[in-house]
């Protein structure tokens, strides 16, 4: 049996683990309302991760991302959320001066541990009042996650999923981000497999029921190229172009996929 194929098994979760995953999976739903909700004018981003923290740690549970060290980090993330706002794509790190202005749009990416099993989570909210351009690519981000979730079957391939995002983004005016992708998750904050947010139909990794994955595209009104910022953390686009996220972790059925990060 291949390592690669080792990898896979490992990440089909049993009944019992999926039960606690649902739990999981909700408790970081209600959090993220919150934060939605405290989402405004001049509040900062150091405000909203501490907030963050509150809130999963008062459940009983323990942050995911927190002091986590991605493979071939120099250091460890320092908070709780990725909180990255207009041009900053992915894994903004949230900080006392940084706050949101009118018209910003910011993406909020967290991670939670319930009883040693882990869920992710992404939205972008409006700050205030925001342009149409700004709505249509929230809205637009939101019907891609969609599209994949909706592929994401037992007995598909990771392509499938790569495919039905890139049907919803071609036309659109936007970009994929496809530096960026999902993974699976449970056990760890990444998992195989590597879920690409393009691709085509038939192609790529199998699709096998019990496995838990995310689905995150990050989508740009510009050319959709990262580049990865000072921090070492923060990706940017290189047009200074505003990006939008959503994911969801989900579970691989036979059927439809079922969605965990839902209240």
């Amino acid at each position: 049996m291949s390592v690669f194929l080792i990898c896979l098994m490992s990440n089909i979760k049993t009944a019992e683990e999926i039960e606690v995953l649902r739990e999981a999976g909700r408790r970081l739903a209600r959090v993220m309302e919150e934060l939605r909700k405290a989402v405004r004018p001049g509040i900062s981003t150091f405000e909203l991760d501490a907030l963050g923290e509150k809130l999963i740690r008062d459940g009983g549970d323990t942050p995911a991302f927190k002091n986590y060290k991605p493979q071939g980090a120099r250091i460890a993330f320092p908070a709780t959320v990725c909180i990255s706002i207009n041009n900053e794509a992915v894994h903004g790190i949230p900080k006392k001066e940084r706050t949101l202005e009118t018209g910003d749009i910011v993406s909020l990416d967290a991670g939670l541990i319930h009883q040693g099993l882990i869920s992710d989570m992404c939205i972008t909210v409006p700050v205030g009042a925001i342009d149409a351009t700004a709505h249509t690519l929230i809205e637009t981000t939101r019907e891609a996650l969609m599209a994949g979730i909706a592929a994401a079957r037992g007995g598909a391939q990771t392509g499938d999923i790569g495919a039905a995002i890139e049907k919803v983004i071609s036309g659109s005016g936007f970009a994929i981000v496809k530096e960026l992708g999902g993974h699976g998750v449970g056990h760890n904050v990444h998992e195989e497999p590597h879920i690409a947010h393009f691709g085509k139909q038939g192609t790529g990794k199998m699709l096998l029921p019990g496995m838990v994955i995310t689905i995150e595209p990050t989508i740009s009104e510009g050319t959709g190229e990262v580049l990865l910022g000072k921090d070492r953390f923060t990706y940017e686009t290189v047009d200074g172009a505003r990006t939008a996220q959503f994911e969801h972790t989900i579970v691989i059925t036979d059927g439809e996929p079922e969605i965990l990060t839902v209240v």
